[in-house]
């Protein structure tokens, strides 16, 4: 569905991705783990558009989409949940997911993502400010939701929120991949990547350095932790 080679992206002299390689399968999650600073955010960003690369490509599909704007990636299908959720305060919950839909959603129409989250459809008429953290970040996933993507781009969806919260999150994510929803998950949260994802890589210095499956993480993870993760 999506493949990164050879990915690099500099901010002015600054080195940031050195040759990124990753590949996502349909339907499938893939979480990116690191320190603070190692280039996972700027990953999504030059996916995204938002950031320009300096080498490598980045295929949808088969089809190339590297340096492409971002309302052209969108437009082919990739959605972007930014990391601090980015919503609008003064809309309201409708308002915030009406505002992304280019086209009227098919699969995942408004009815269908406030039945996904249970707690916008209560609020549904409550403004952006007057949402939790955890209920913004579900608006936050809503919003890209509602453009039917191909794939979704998490950026730090569980920075800031209590551990409950996060456990929905982890729930609501799941049910996502159930729905064949393909997604790219950018988190520091090791029990929360392990939980959802098919495939988890560690990142370090703009670069992927380890790749497994759950299973083999877990057994690993104590020497991955400590190799890779702790400052």
């Amino acid at each position: 569905m999506l493949s990164i080679r050879g990915l690099n992206t500099h901010y002015g002299a600054s080195h940031v991705l050195q040759g990124v390689d990753l590949e996502l399968p349909a339907g499938r999650i893939a979480a990116v783990l690191g320190r603070n600073g190692v280039g996972k955010t700027t990953t999504v960003k030059t996916i995204m558009g938002l950031v320009r690369p300096t080498a490598g490509e980045i295929a949808l599909e088969n089809r190339a989409i590297t340096a492409w704007a971002p309302h052209q990636v969108a437009r082919a299908g990739v959605a972007y949940v930014p990391e601090g959720r980015l919503i609008f305060p003064d809309l309201t919950v409708v308002e915030n997911i009406r505002v992304a839909e280019r086209t009227p959603a098919k699969a995942w129409p408004l009815e269908r993502l406030l039945g996904l989250f249970p707690s916008l459809g209560e609020r549904q008429r409550h403004k952006g400010a007057q949402l939790s953290g955890g209920e913004q970040q579900m608006l936050a996933i809503a919003r890209a939701l509602v453009s039917d993507p191909k794939v979704l781009l998490l950026d730090e969806p569980s920075q800031g929120l209590a551990p409950l919260v996060v456990r929905e999150l982890a729930r609501v994510i799941r049910l996502l991949r159930e729905a064949g929803v393909t997604i790219l998950l950018i988190e520091q949260n090791m029990k929360l990547a392990e939980a959802v994802a098919d495939a988890l890589h560690i990142m370090v210095k703009g670069r992927i350095v380890y790749s497994a499956d759950p299973e083999r993480f877990r057994n690993e993870e104590a020497q991955i932790r400590s190799r890779y993760l702790t400052v």
